[in-house]
């Protein structure tokens, strides 16, 4: 084995070695609190039958995806009929696009809210969010980003909090992330952080 050389003192020796392995500890390190799923980026082909009318995401400006769509192989088989995005309770919940409510009340005691959303064809697209504490009422017309309720703490099928985004044409249930424009799933650059609180070598 080769060894590896070093000029300058021990010491130094010691200090650049412990930089690079906390430099490449910090890189390496996945992103806290986020499982694998909640880091996977939508998918880069959206469904040419969705037109992408969103201008604003259900809960914050770009939450993690707890768990992502999973249409299911048979109209009644196992699934994932939408998206669970990472919200805290009393977070307000938004309207993704303009349209009317078609349902704003209680299922099995969840909160729901279902928007009709404007100009997406007929039958409709329509947006669905639970658990929320409904502020809206069937047959209110609402804006892109109007407030239609706020995350109820309990109700939820995740581990956490979380609302659960749907998005139906009729009877087929569709990817709701399809509704939202590149330029809304996008994420940020990427960009490095500095290692603060640890001394260069002089």
């Amino acid at each position: 084995m080769r060894e590896m050389r070093c000029a300058g003192t021990v010491r130094t020796c010691v200090r650049l070695l412990f930089l690079l392995l906390l430099t490449a500890t910090v890189l390496l390190a996945p992103a806290p609190g986020l499982t694998p799923t909640a880091m996977t980026v939508p998918p880069a082909a959206p469904d040419p039958t969705v037109p992408a009318v969103g201008r604003a995401w259900p809960v914050g400006s770009r939450p993690p995806i707890l768990r992502g769509w999973e249409p299911p192989t048979t109209p009644y088989g196992p699934g994932h009929r939408g998206v669970d995005l990472a919200a805290l309770p009393g977070a307000p919940v938004r309207a993704v696009a303009a349209g009317r409510v078609s349902f704003a009340g209680r299922v099995a005691g969840k909160g729901v809210v279902s928007v009709e959303l404007s100009g997406t064809g007929d039958p409709p697209l329509r947006v669905t969010y639970e658990p929320v504490r409904v502020s809206v009422r069937k047959g209110d017309e609402v804006a892109a980003g109007e407030v239609v309720g706020t995350v109820e703490a309990a109700g939820s099928h995740c581990t956490g909090t979380c609302v659960h985004w749907g998005l139906r044409r009729g009877e087929t249930y569709l990817d709701p992330l399809s509704v939202l424009p590149s330029w809304l799933l996008r994420r940020g650059p990427s960009r490095l952080l500095p290692v603060l609180g640890v001394p260069l070598p002089p």
